[in-house]
């Protein structure tokens, strides 16, 4: 059976681990689990025991108890739930939001670019267009 043990010391090791479980039965296997990058302890760990009655046994003595200064916390671990086999880069997408230039008023590249009013952008009635595609033919001299 495989025990999930919380609220570790962080500088407990898989030997100390072992060792506390090891007066309840045979340890099959005492794991750390600590951080990818750092190395450092996350301050919880798994036992695996040979058999579900010393497994059993030591959830029950030791559940809530002290060990290393902390309270800690046993209970029986959860089977692991399947995870997608994609890599890592299932992140629900790249979308980083913001408008990536969209001007609501008609342009995109806030520069001149495609633009309705033929780039004035609130300079004047006809003057100051930084160029451009000009869809309507403005002319607002021929009055």
């Amino acid at each position: 059976m495989n025990i999930h043990v919380s609220n570790l010391s962080f500088d407990a090791t898989d030997k100390d681990l072992n060792e506390l479980f090891s007066g309840f039965g045979e340890v099959v296997s005492a794991k750390i689990i600590t951080d990818r990058e750092t190395g450092r302890s996350r301050g919880f760990g798994f036992v695996e025991m040979s058999s579900d009655e010393a497994a059993t046994a030591a959830i029950s003595a030791l559940d809530k108890s002290e060990y290393a200064g902390r309270t800690i916390n046993v209970n029986e671990a959860r089977p692991r739930e399947a995870r997608p086999q994609n890599g890592g880069f299932n992140r629900g997408g790249f979308n980083r939001g913001g408008n990536r230039g969209y001007n609501r008023e008609g342009g995109y590249n806030r520069e001149g670019g495609y633009n309705r009013e033929g780039g004035n952008r609130g300079y004047g009635r006809s003057g100051y267009n930084r160029g451009g595609f000009n869809r309507y033919n403005n002319n607002d001299n021929e009055e």
